[in-house]
């Protein structure tokens, strides 16, 4: 059999590959509420969904849509199951960007808009690798099967329901992480933190409302605070010197005595939380300054005790670390205050493969009583690791240095990609090494050169592992 050219069979294809991705891109699939039973996550990442699985009907695939939690486009037969898992839904756009969030826009060689990397632009290079394996006739011994997920940005209901429905691949991929082989992936729990009410609290400060962050897995970008003064104050060049010490942005607005302070941080993915520069943190640094009610005291208190400049968990004692898979991380994502419910923050801890949830917990707990904080909930999805022997991690080493020429190194990640929901599971791309990390940042983009190159990558991998 004569050697197949997967770069050249992906430059036959690349205006259809460029402009289907721009229309997927330019459905707006953020989480929403919904009455409709056929779209339990809302109506754009229900279109989002349809988009697909109209698309691979079309071009002659097997699909099936589960219930709209879920889809998948299969090609080939055989009794094992090869299983690439993607998502169509993705985090809302936040503030600051330059472009339209859902254009699609392409300039300067790249491809703008959310879920461009995160992960509708590596959802179509696996799509187009399927086709183009399809397209040539190649013969598999494995069928080939995108896995579509539509909750993965928070709860991966999607996935728990997908697969209590459908059969488990043998082994699989995700194109939603680095190139070239993420092989661990850190425990990832969200925790949420209430604190109890007091009454009767003073201060020559009230605390009226603070809010900050949309989402556990995001840095917030920006955080707003109201404050009632009981005396005259200079909070307005008090915190206006603060902005400027912390070489951000913000505004101040005085309303008799009422103060609406705002801060603007910088978005960033919540497995990394020290790429961003958390809003809601830095504000509640700078109202820990003040004299506030008791209440509100203690809400702030508690940040800047245990989670102001604690991104390695070390302010909480959960400095925990091992040489697989690094540091434990501590997003703060969501923060919010009133006065009659008290404080509520929204943790988003990466833990390595190392620790244990059970010890996490606890010590959260034990670090909580003392500021009437309590955990009212959590969730816990376990780290990930396969062995680096295994046939699925040798094959895929294999193509990416015949693709590359570069050395297949495995890495470790302290974000969580669908390849934890699968037994055999690695995170495969889409981003190449040297490349900016944009995944929930605003003006996200994907090179397109890169979209194009994943598309081989992925086709050949498709072939190798199902021929």
């Amino acid at each position: 059999m004569t050697a197949i050219n997967w770069k050249e069979e992906v430059q036959k294809r690349e205006a259809e590959i460029l402009a289907e991705t721009q229309r997927f891109l330019q459905i707006k699939s953020v989480l929403t509420s919904t009455e409709k039973q056929e779209e339990p996550f809302g109506p754009g990442i229900a279109q989002a969904l349809h988009f697909l699985l109209n698309k691979g009907k079309n071009d002659g695939f097997s699909v099936k849509n589960v219930d709209g939690y879920a889809g998948h486009i299969e090609a080939g037969e055989g009794k094992d199951l090869l299983g690439i898992l993607c998502h169509v839904d993705v985090v809302p756009e936040g503030d600051g960007w330059s472009v339209d969030p859902y254009g699609g826009e392409i300039k300067d060689g790249k491809i703008f808009a959310r879920g461009a990397i995160d992960d509708k632009g590596p959802t179509m290079a696996a799509y187009y690798a399927m086709k183009i394996v399809k397209d040539l006739g190649l013969p598999l011994s494995k069928r080939v099967r995108i896995i579509i997920g539509t909750d993965e940005e928070s709860d991966w209901r999607c996935v728990d329901h997908y697969f209590n429905h459908e059969e488990m691949p043998t082994m699989g991929f995700a194109p939603d992480a680095d190139f070239p082989i993420i092989f661990a992936e850190k425990g990832i729990t969200d925790v949420e933190i209430r604190q109890q009410p007091i009454e009767g609290t003073k201060g020559s400060v009230q605390l009226t409302s603070f809010v900050s962050g949309r989402r556990y897995n995001m840095v917030p970008d920006l955080a707003t605070a109201v404050l009632e003064f009981h005396s005259e104050t200079d909070i307005e060049n008090k915190y206006d010197q603060f902005l400027k010490d912390q070489s951000l942005k913000g505004s101040i607005t005085d309303k008799s005595g009422v103060y609406t302070l705002t801060l603007e941080g910088v978005s960033a993915h919540g497995s990394v939380p020290d790429k961003g520069k958390n809003a809601g943190l830095t504000l509640l640094r700078f109202l820990h300054t003040l004299e506030l009610d008791e209440q509100a005291n203690q809400f702030v208190g508690y940040a800047n005790a245990y989670l102001v400049q604690g991104a390695l968990g070390e302010k909480m004692g959960l400095n925990r670390k091992d040489e697989v898979t690094g540091d434990l991380t501590i997003n703060v994502g969501i923060m919010s205050y009133n006065q009659e419910e008290a404080g509520h923050f929204g943790l988003n801890i990466r833990y390595p493969v190392s620790a244990h949830i059970d010890d996490i917990i606890d010590t959260i707990k034990e670090k909580s009583e003392s500021y009437q904080m309590t955990i009212k909930h959590f969730t816990d999805s376990k780290p990930h690791h396969v062995d680096q022997k295994h046939e699925l991690i040798q094959t895929l080493q294999k193509v990416y240095q015949e693709q590359t020429n570069e050395e297949p190194t495995l890495i470790s990640i302290g974000g969580g990609t669908y390849a934890r929901a699968l037994e055999a599971g690695v995170a495969f791309g889409p981003l190449f090494p040297g490349r900016e990390e944009v995944a929930h940042e605003k003006d996200e983009y994907m090179v397109i050169e890169d979209l194009l190159r994943a598309t081989a990558i992925y086709a050949q991998a498709i072939y190798e592992l199902a021929k």
